[in-house]
């Protein structure tokens, strides 16, 4: 049986994180979660340590001091993953915008597909959002695409976090030289995996915004995600691949 590992980022998520932890232990596949906590003020990590006394061996939790940022908090989350051997190792919201269901498809796609990364699409089907604002479906959509014109990876939803990476993927990218930060941080990962060769598989999913706690979007993101991937298809002509 593999082991798997489900990587949930937080920050003020005290209204979430309970539900989505018993969620996802409720699923009729066996998982893990680990939480990488970067200091809530409002008691997220609290709520985290009283459910570890009920899970002891499946809920597992980073704390970080200070918001650090996603980027930062994924790739402490992926070395931790790495150090402790995880088979398959998911990237996930603790919103509820990722439905928890689809981490099974997630898998399946892994293990039935060969997938080396499999990713929760909101795109490869249509357009799959729920209770976005229009002008926010356009920006996300037309992302994808100009991504996918820079970068001419054939991949409909770029800026995807619902994700499931076999280990060997993230022991063969140089996590230390990934560089985008924000939002921008899931375009380079997917970059990365793609330059290095390794199969990508796309789920279709249904993303739903979240109805509770606060969103962590704002301009800075998608500046970042407009020039950095500029940026980041500039340097990786002068980057080897070779596994």
């Amino acid at each position: 049986m593999s082991k798997n590992l489900v990587i949930i980022p937080t920050y003020n998520e005290k209204e979430n994180i309970e539900n989505i932890i018993r969620v996802v232990f409720e699923l009729p596949r066996e998982f893990e979660i680990l939480i990488i906590e970067d200091s809530s003020p409002d008691g997220t990590a609290d709520i985290i340590r009283t459910l570890q006394q009920e899970f002891p061996a499946k809920l597992h939790m980073v704390e970080r001091k200070g918001k650090l940022g996603l980027g930062t908090a994924y790739i402490a989350g992926f070395k931790w993953a790495i150090e402790h051997k995880y088979d398959y190792i998911f990237e996930m919201d603790a919103d509820f915008s990722h439905p928890p269901k689809d981490l099974i498809s997630l898998h399946d796609a892994c293990l039935n597909q060969n997938a080396d990364l499999a990713i929760g699409s909101r795109y490869i089907s249509g357009v799959n959002v729920v209770n976005w604002p229009m002008g926010r479906v356009l920006m996300s959509y037309f992302a994808s695409v100009y991504v996918r014109f820079i970068t001419r990876m054939k991949i409909m939803d770029t800026t995807a976090g619902f994700k499931c990476y076999r280990r060997k993927v993230l022991e063969t990218i140089k996590l230390d030289k990934i560089r985008l930060k924000g939002y921008a941080f899931q375009i380079e990962m997917k970059f990365t995996t793609w330059k290095y060769g390794f199969k990508i598989v796309e789920v279709p999913i249904v993303f739903t915004d979240r109805t509770q706690g606060t969103s962590k979007m704002s301009g800075g993101i998608f500046n970042e995600a407009v020039w950095g991937v500029i940026k980041m298809k500039i340097a990786s002509f002068f980057k080897s691949y070779e596994v």
